[in-house]
């Protein structure tokens, strides 16, 4: 008997929509599971286990390299402490974005992981794999057909962005998980996924109503961020048919209406409308009442099908090679003078380089206290005591890169400025060398909405046992 036949044995004994017990172990794995959370968690009893792995959120790098972005050890550490518990409990594991971006390199390490965890602890079950590569041909003819339009800010996708993209994804929603369920996995590690879809595919599969298992999937994807104050311990959701209730498995965390509440708006634009690949979940109903001082109950979430069907495509393009220059500056005078000094050192800079350095490059400059993380429209009424300065270069190759970032420092270190006192540097350096290099820099250059015809061709599953 499959995972999913026992769970639907159990939910049919037990007569209607019995509470139906969902553990989130980790808003992304790879990055440590909180062990006393974890393991309060799983007393519980619940009737399966999900996990997010990934996230467009650390930027173009690991989608364009093919890297995880979370260290081979903890990512191992991660995935056997919830595969052990998975499996000891004799329940489904689900497991979405493997690898952090989900494209095929990342799947591919991540059930290499798993199979070795298997191999060493003995551990037996069937695996299933979800793919969530975009085939590049379709995606055109999707373009040609009109089908294909940007989310945000971005540009109309074309064909070459397609070929030039190093990997390309889609983000699968509830239909490819259930399939893998379908097929008899008791595990099941899926490529680029929607976070959603981790929890609402088995009470989907189960028959319980959609509007609350999505808006409960929605709330759980980040475990306890939800609570106040938010971490990220493994949380526990009870999907009561009409409604579910959240609880941290941290007594230090409570989930409060106003906590709950504002996790539904966490990464939407729409305060009341969240699309997914098969539908819209709807939340201008939704309630949220405090069951006791540590624990919520949500209902009211109604669910709208697709009348057509779609998939968010991501893709990222190599852009060059990346080499940083990291420094500081406590003096006065030159703070004042900061952004006309980054300028005319550049200027100093391109002149020189211009017959070393024959490949395109491009230099980027930001002061940290000053306006590095945000643009201000205003300076500042009164400067920093201190300012932190990142130069990147990115050049089509690392000597070039590393070769403007290095002559850069030299002549912002010595660069006159009025009024300067010291001759003998201008800036203060966290260590040697201050130029690092950073890889290859990619960027996002596909994240689009695509109108497909149907989704199971999209994302092909393979079985095996272990």
């Amino acid at each position: 008997m499959s995972a999913l036949e026992r769970l639907r044995a159990e939910v049919s004994k037990a007569g209607g929509l019995a509470p139906l017990r969902v553990l989130a172990a980790s808003g992304q794995l790879g990055y440590g599971v909180p062990e006393p959370a974890f393991s309060e968690g799983l007393k519980r009893k619940p009737h399966f286990i999900g996990a997010d792995m990934g996230s467009i959120d650390p930027g173009p790098h690991y989608l364009g390299s093919g890297e995880l972005a979370t260290a081979d050890a903890m990512t191992r550490d991660d995935l056997a402490r919830v595969l052990r518990a998975a499996r000891g409990l004799d329940v489904p594991l689900l497991i979405g974005t493997a690898g952090t971006a989900g494209a095929a390199p990342h799947l591919a390490k991540v059930l290499d992981m798993v199979r070795d965890i298997a191999r060493r602890d003995g551990l037996h079950f069937r695996l299933a794999s979800i793919a969530a590569d975009m085939p590049r041909e379709l995606v055109k003819r999707a373009i040609r057909a009109g089908k294909v339009r940007p989310l945000g800010a971005i540009a109309q996708l074309t064909e070459r962005e397609v070929d030039e993209a190093s990997h390309l994804v889609g983000q699968m929603g509830t239909e490819a998980f259930r399939r893998a369920l379908e097929a008899g996995a008791d595990v099941v590690i899926a490529g680029r996924a929607c976070d959603t879809a981790i929890f609402a595919a088995i009470p989907a599969a189960l028959g319980y109503p959609m509007g609350p298992a999505m808006h409960m999937a929605k709330i759980i994807e980040c475990t306890s961020l939800c609570a106040t104050p938010g971490g990220r311990d493994a949380l526990l959701g009870s999907l009561e048919g009409a409604s579910f209730v959240v609880d941290s498995m941290n007594p230090a965390r409570n989930a409060t209406p106003m906590s709950v509440a504002a996790h539904s708006l966490y990464e939407q634009d729409d305060p009341y409308r969240v699309h997914e690949p098969e539908g819209t979940l709807h939340l201008d109903g939704a309630r949220y009442e405090a069951v006791d001082a540590h624990r919520c109950r949500v209902s009211g979430a109604r669910w709208e099908p697709a009348r057509a069907l779609t998939v968010k495509i991501e893709g990222a393009t190599r852009v060059g090679e990346r080499a940083v220059l990291l420094a500081g500056c406590a003096d006065p005078r030159a703070i004042v003078a900061v952004k006309e000094i980054l300028a005319a050192v550049e200027k100093t800079v391109r002149d020189l380089v211009k017959d070393t350095v024959t490949v395109p490059y491009r230099l980027h400059h930001r002061v940290y206290g000053v306006d590095g993380v945000v643009a201000w429209p205003a300076a500042p009424e009164s400067l920093p005591r201190e300012v932190f300065i990142l130069v990147e270069c990115i050049a089509d190759t690392a000597e070039a890169a590393k070769s403007v970032a290095t002559v850069f420092k030299q002549f912002l270190l010595h660069h006159g400025f009025p009024g300067r006192i010291s001759t003998g540097g201008n800036l203060a350096f966290p260590f040697t060398p201050p130029e690092l290099m950073a890889g290859t820099a990619y960027r996002f250059s596909v994240y689009h909405v695509m109108e497909v015809d149907g989704l199971a061709g999209l994302f092909p599953v393979a079985v095996e046992r272990l």
